[in-house]
């Protein structure tokens, strides 16, 4: 469940309205902006953007972005994009560029239904004129390139086979611990294709057959970005909150913020599952999520993450 839902007496023509006022004159009430922004699903902002257009002929986004700055301005306009644009702009911008942000990459590719990939698929050729999937290639190789075409095609398969279980585990105990060198092909293929609850199963199965668990044995047999993207999705077939908090837990709890992947979780959660995972932190780490951003954020930041965070357990 998420921690943002439509706002019960919504009025669009009223919230531009408000907004108006928070910007009009001398200083900005970025109280009001934060309040506002964070108390409205993303279908609603949707729609305070076309009355404030209708109202005040010009762009809500435009005009928040020219009266707020740094971070919390990154956060607004994230807030502001609907979900599936957003998504679609993170991967471009992990894509495009010198260098690969193959971070956001795996976070996205691993966590997305299959119904959300063929959106951002569409989208995004729409917003960048070009197709995700060549520029995936372009910047990928390898079995993680081939991990992520498959992750790509936003087709695993529903349910469990009873039949497979066995087999999957097996296969996968053969291609990796079971012998000299790793077959990468047999893990890309069962871990990209399968359900979610068939490979909580198939995870089970090869705990009983192998003694130890899955992800030890991605950890022993695979490198780098392969390695990364393949324990997401084990990650995430077990438990797709326990991924994002794992997520914001990392991305806090060092040296310096990374507010990038904080922001990204945060926004896109926000209306998903941050309810979820508040308790999965919560669990995990034995700290609340809202107490740890208090302590590793400052200012208008630090309250509307804490408004999407939506209280303190």
């Amino acid at each position: 469940i998420g921690s943002v839902r439509p706002f019960v007496n919504f009025n669009a023509k009223h919230d531009a309205e408000i907004l108006h006022k928070a910007m009009k004159g001398i200083g900005t009430d970025e109280d009001a902006i934060l309040m506002l922004l964070t108390a409205r699903s993303n279908d609603q902002r949707q729609q305070i953007k076309a009355a404030y257009k209708k109202a005040y002929g010009k762009d809500l986004v435009s005009a928040l972005k020219s009266e707020l700055g740094g971070l919390f301005e990154s956060l607004i306009v994230a807030l502001m994009t609907p979900p599936i644009s957003y998504d679609a702009s993170q991967l471009h911008k992990a894509l495009k560029g010198a260098g690969t942000d193959d971070d956001v990459l795996i976070e996205i590719m691993s966590s997305r239904t299959s119904e959300q990939m063929k959106d951002i698929i569409k989208v995004y050729k729409k917003e960048f004129t070009s197709k995700l999937e060549k520029d995936i290639c372009g910047d990928t190789s390898g079995h993680y390139q081939k991990l992520l075409v498959i992750l790509l095609q936003g087709s695993r398969e529903e349910g469990v086979d009873e039949a497979k279980i066995e087999k999957d585990a097996k296969d996968l105990y053969a291609a990796g611990e079971g012998k000299f060198g790793t077959d990468e092909e047999k893990f890309i293929t069962i871990l990209g294709n399968r359900s979610a609850e068939h490979l909580r199963k198939v995870f089970d199965a090869y705990k009983k057959l192998s003694g130890s668990e899955i992800e030890d044995s991605i950890e022993g047999e695979t490198t780098g970005n392969l390695e990364n993207l393949l324990l997401a999705v084990v990650k995430c077939a077990r438990s797709v909150p326990d991924f994002f908090a794992e997520g914001l837990y990392k991305s806090m709890r060092r040296a310096g913020t990374d507010d990038n992947t904080l922001m990204r979780i945060m926004v896109s959660r926000s209306e998903v599952d941050m309810l979820d995972i508040r308790a999965s932190f919560k669990k995990m780490y034995g700290a609340s999520l809202y107490s740890t951003i208090q302590e590793d954020t400052t200012g208008d930041y630090q309250k509307a993450l804490l408004y999407l965070c939506g209280g303190n357990d």
